[in-house]
């Protein structure tokens, strides 16, 4: 039976990958050992040939891409727990940063990301958010593609500039909230979010890789920058579960899963979240199942991920949590409700005794029904413990087969492009004149005939020089003429 081994309590624990699917949750206080669990579990998964992605916030999740070195301490924990055949290995690995900087660029066009999450991202109102939903529609409508910002910033320009056409058939569109808009995509490219969007955008198919050997690669999001956005981290990751959601086929139950996606920080993705939004991610949790896709959630506190998708969450590792304030207290009440009851355990009691490595484990056994909870010592992972150099994340990196298909950036025609040019055309040829085409060689001869003498529809030259000819002398003898009779007038008034 294909199985990951996590530790050991009375008798060994054990995660098997038929209900890796099943989804789980890793939660504990700060420092208790939640980012060893996380290392267990992706090269658990890895060395079945199950692909990983997942995000390293603080930089030690890296420590996945390097073999670890024996320590006393490793030892004696692999000793405790009885680990046969343990050796210290590296994992395949994969950095990926959305800035470019630490890994490859991982990109998505703003069509993709949708207007929904884009108006989170950009923290508008609903009526702002309204708005955008206009801006995509006619992007739709007019078949103009938006790959980046200045696509959607030409966009908004063009809506400003046409706002009583679009607003009779769009709904009704303000210059406030096309403002409003502007100015935090403003905000946003400051703070390096524009470096999200545009091409080439991410392949779903590239996540789901195995290396030569058949193990599966451990996609890493170096997200120690990307963090300090909590709303862009979390509203990225999302996209990227809803893209693998809607893009992956139904596979039903298989023997193991085709992908595990873990969410590190996981309540950024439901603070201040809007019902709708919660839907969503409840949707996709519960759905993804039947695609192959298990979801791994890690947070502080069990109650950080809402009362109906904890209940989907079949596989948990509880670390320890300090009951030390009423938020806690909830916390450790919540967690102990949440276990399968073990007689031999008190839980409640238990859970704010466990020292660093240790957890409180309950998984998913046969027929899918999850085994009571176990104290349990988690196994020392294979790989580093700890972050790696920037020197060794760059030889990693080297190593990668994807350098070539993302570093480079890629800018094709879009809705920039083209709302520039018609601009151009415009400001080339007036509204409502008709441009004349050019004029082959050999009608040159007509053409001079033409522009002399004139045709039907528009006079020559001798005829305009000749009435402008009549007009000037016309003038002339008539200002003569009125010089003479003021003269004689005001002449004979005098001498009157």
């Amino acid at each position: 039976m294909n199985q990951i081994l996590v530790g050991k309590g009375e008798r060994p624990v054990h995660l098997i990958a038929k209900y890796g699917n099943r989804h789980g949750l890793i939660a504990g206080a700060t420092g208790t050992g939640k980012t060893i669990s996380l290392q267990v579990l992706a090269e658990g998964f890895s060395r079945l040939g199950v692909p990983v992605f997942m995000a390293d916030v603080k930089g030690d999740v890296s420590g996945l891409a390097l073999a670890g070195t024996a320590n006393e301490k490793i030892q004696q924990r692999v000793a405790q727990i009885g680990m046969e055949g343990y050796t210290h290995e590296a994992n395949p690995v994969v950095f990926w940063d959305m800035f470019g900087r630490a890994g490859h660029p991982v990109r998505t066009t703003i069509s993709e990301i949708g207007p929904s999450l884009l108006g989170r991202i950009l923290e508008i109102n609903d009526t702002q958010a309204g708005t955008l939903e206009i801006v995509f529609k006619l992007a739709d409508d007019q078949g103009l593609l938006l790959l980046d910002l200045d696509d959607l910033r030409a966009l908004l320009g063009f809506v400003a500039d046409n706002r009583k056409e679009i607003s009779t058939r769009y709904g009704l569109v303000s210059t406030q909230s096309v403002a409003a808009i502007q100015r935090a995509l403003l905000v946003l490219e400051r703070e390096g979010g524009g470096a999200l969007f545009g091409e080439p955008a991410l392949d779903m198919n590239d996540l789901l890789r195995t290396d030569l050997s058949g193990r599966g690669i451990i996609n890493i999001l170096v997200a120690d920058q990307l963090i300090l956005k909590p709303r862009l981290y979390a509203s990225f990751l999302l996209w990227l579960l809803s893209e693998l959601f809607e893009n992956l086929p139904e596979v039903g139950d298989l023997d193991q899963p085709k992908l595990v996606f873990i969410f590190d920080e996981a309540h950024l993705l439901f603070d201040d979240a809007p019902p709708t939004l919660r839907q969503r991610v409840e949707q996709v949790v519960r759905l993804i199942r039947s695609k192959g896709v298990g979801v791994y959630f890690c947070s502080q506190f069990p109650d950080d991920v809402p009362g109906e998708i904890l209940g989907q969450l079949g596989n948990r590792i509880q670390h320890a949590l300090r009951a030390y304030t009423p938020r806690d207290q909830k916390a450790v009440k919540t967690a102990a409700e949440t276990f399968v009851a073990n007689p031999k355990l008190d839980v409640a009691e238990i859970i704010s005794q466990l020292g660093v490595g240790e957890a409180l484990v309950s998984t998913l056994q046969d027929k899918g029904v999850p085994m009571p909870v176990e104290r349990t010592l988690i196994c020392p992972p294979r790989c580093r413990i700890g972050t790696i150099t920037p020197e060794e994340r760059a030889v990693v990196r080297a190593r990668s087969p994807l350098g070539g298909k993302y570093d480079t950036p890629v800018n094709r025609e879009s809705a920039y492009e083209i709302l520039n040019r018609r601009t151009a055309e415009k400001e080339t040829v007036a509204p409502g004149s008709n441009q004349a085409e050019p004029e082959k060689p050999s009608e040159q001869g007509s053409m001079m005939s033409d522009l002399l003498w004139g045709t039907k529809r528009r006079q020559g030259m001798v005829e305009t020089m000749a009435k402008q000819a009549v007009r000037t002398v016309g003038s002339q003898v008539g200002r003569q003429i009125l010089r003479g009779l003021l003269g004689g007038i005001l002449g004979g008034s005098n001498r009157r």
